[in-house]
């Protein structure tokens, strides 16, 4: 358990610090002159999300998953699935949990009052996927929980996956120009930044 305490936000923050020396590299738009305010207000928003999941929820998702297992807790334990299984359909139950949320936090207006926070910077680089309300992450970890305490998911696979959402969420909001050929081979397995970036748009039609 204390290894993802340190092992989760020290990858999150070496793909943060990749993919930003990458926008210097390839932007696909120039950087506007507030970047230094957007940042500040960006990670500071996720440092205070996660200082609240850990003094409220504690270890989170996968001090969860740890308790869940010393109990022989959820289905999957109780299917004996083998642990290799149990990984694969953890990792994809959570996908779809996490995509299901997020499409509730669009349609509901309640719920999209705390989720346009994130959608309130318009400039898009790869600090906007830090950028959430604190309610907003706290509720998501919260369904996150009740999730992997029903399955019995794994420790290392929602460890696993707790680590592909932020690096993925991270590369679909960078500002990155990726050349169209790699863009339209990626859009079968990863939403690209330029594929995200129409999800972000402020004309309503799109």
């Amino acid at each position: 358990m204390d290894l993802s305490a340190y092992l989760r936000p020290g990858i999150t923050l070496a793909l943060l610090l990749v993919l930003l020396a990458a926008e210097r590299g390839w932007p696909r738009r120039s950087a506007p002159p507030q970047r230094a305010l957007r940042w500040t207000a960006n990670i500071s928003m996720v440092l205070i999300a996660s200082a609240l999941v850990r003094v409220l929820l504690g270890a989170g998702a996968v001090g969860a998953a740890y308790w869940a297992a010393q109990r022989g807790w959820g289905l999957l334990p109780w299917l004996a699935a083998p642990q290799w299984l149990a990984a694969v359909v953890s990792l994809l139950l959570l996908d779809l949990l996490i995509y299901g949320q997020h499409r509730l936090f669009h349609h509901v207006p309640l719920l999209w009052r705390l989720h346009r926070v994130h959608h309130s910077d318009t400039e898009f680089d790869a600090t906007t996927a830090l950028r959430f309300h604190p309610a907003e992450i706290l509720l998501s970890m919260l369904i996150k929980i009740l999730a992997v305490l029903a399955l019995g998911a794994p420790a290392m696979a929602v460890l696993a996956f707790e680590v592909i959402l932020n690096a993925t969420a991270m590369f679909n909001h960078a500002n990155l120009r990726l050349p169209a050929a790699l863009d339209r081979a990626l859009r079968w397995v990863l939403v690209t930044p330029d594929m995200h970036r129409v999800h972000h748009s402020v004309h309503v039609e799109e």
